[in-house]
């Protein structure tokens, strides 16, 4: 638990800091450096036109990856893609992709915090929520095991993919019939009350009726 909080920190100030961590020298201590768990998993909703950054620290040499997928959508447009950039320690872009899902790995040329950035710059008047899973591996062991992981969590994601989905077309179904029943009814009331009308004759009284 006190190796999230400094984590929980670091995002929340993160983006008012304004980009990744840079003031690391050669003589660091590990005790110095910043050590969190080596694997997130996470759903994020990232606002109409809006960026969500988070930082996630791994030292050199050791393989970072990075896997998400949108869940789902608000707005007229409904469009899937996201940009999503990660950045080194020295703010050298390591990897950019713009799409509704995808993979980023990669080995870790410095030491310090890489920096996950999301845009929902397509989405002007939606938002998203997408999810999340993030880590590095040291040992190569450990980076197969990560590698499952990976893999896995990229088959939950397109299974919570594909059931919201499958709410979404669930509503639109249901909404959609109750509509159509409503308007069959409607319709048949109205043609009921047209032929009532044609068969209704004006019973007219003694004096309006035409005399020889």
């Amino acid at each position: 638990m006190l190796r999230i909080i400094p984590f929980l920190f670091l995002v929340l100030c993160g983006p008012v800091l304004g980009g990744p961590q840079t003031n690391f020298h050669g003589n660091m201590t590990d005790q110095e450096l910043f050590w969190g768990t080596d694997q997130y998993d996470f759903s994020v909703v990232v606002p109409a036109a809006g960026l969500e950054c988070f930082w996630h620290f791994a030292h050199r040499g050791e393989r970072f990856y990075l896997s998400f997928m949108v869940q789902w959508v608000t707005g007229v447009g409904h469009d899937r893609h996201l940009s999503v950039t990660v950045n080194a320690p020295s703010s050298l872009i390591m990897a950019t992709v713009d799409d509704a899902k995808g993979q980023i790995n990669f080995e870790t040329e410095e030491t310090g915090f890489y920096q996950m950035c999301f845009s929902n710059f397509h989405n002007r008047f939606g938002t998203m929520q997408v999810f999340l899973s993030f880590g590095g591996a040291t040992h190569k062991v450990e980076n197969h095991v990560f590698h499952m992981f990976r893999y896995y969590n990229f088959g939950r994601m397109r299974k919570s993919a594909d059931f919201f989905l499958l709410l979404s077309n669930s509503q639109y179904v249901t909404w959609w019939s109750l509509f159509l029943s409503l308007l069959i009814v409607t319709s048949g009331y109205l043609q009921l009350l047209f032929l009532k009308r044609l068969f209704i004759s004006k019973s007219g009284t003694e004096e309006e009726k035409p005399r020889c």
